[in-house]
């Protein structure tokens, strides 16, 4: 199962900062630039969890979700408004299952944890998205 603890980062981030005064404007989920880098970082944080021969780049996902509330906050989102969409109970169940078909499409079976190395290792090769937040140990 996906999950976004990598992602934790980001809500003590924007904890931290006071909100922006926000309009009315589109669902984080629905910002290409928002939505898929925690789909990367989801789904990389999985395959570090479960693959014994890959690590998680934690340093690289740290500056990535500074970057990202920054850029958030660009276009308009407050702070409690990032903060609201990562801590959704709907938003991670829905990146959950999105991140265990994009993992089963590509070969992963969670009855194989060696097929999640296989996974990243690709990722890794390939430098993905994904595969820029793992390193092979």
């Amino acid at each position: 199962m996906v999950t976004i603890k990598t992602l934790s980062v980001v809500v003590a981030l924007c904890a931290a900062f006071p909100a922006a005064s926000a309009g009315e404007k589109p669902s984080l989920r629905d910002v290409p630039e928002v939505e898929n880098i925690i789909f990367a970082a989801a789904v990389a944080h999985e395959v570090s969890e479960i693959c014994p021969s890959i690590k998680a780049r934690k340093i690289k996902a740290l500056g990535m979700a500074w970057r990202l509330r920054s850029r958030a906050n660009e276009l308009g989102y407050s702070d409690s408004e990032i903060k609201a969409y990562v801590e959704s109970k709907t938003e991670k169940a829905r990146m959950r299952a999105k991140g265990e078909n994009y993992l089963r499409a590509n070969g992963v079976d969670y009855n194989k944890p060696e097929t999640f190395c296989v996974f990243g290792h690709a990722e890794i090769a390939n430098s993905s998205a994904v595969g820029a937040l793992l390193r092979a140990k």
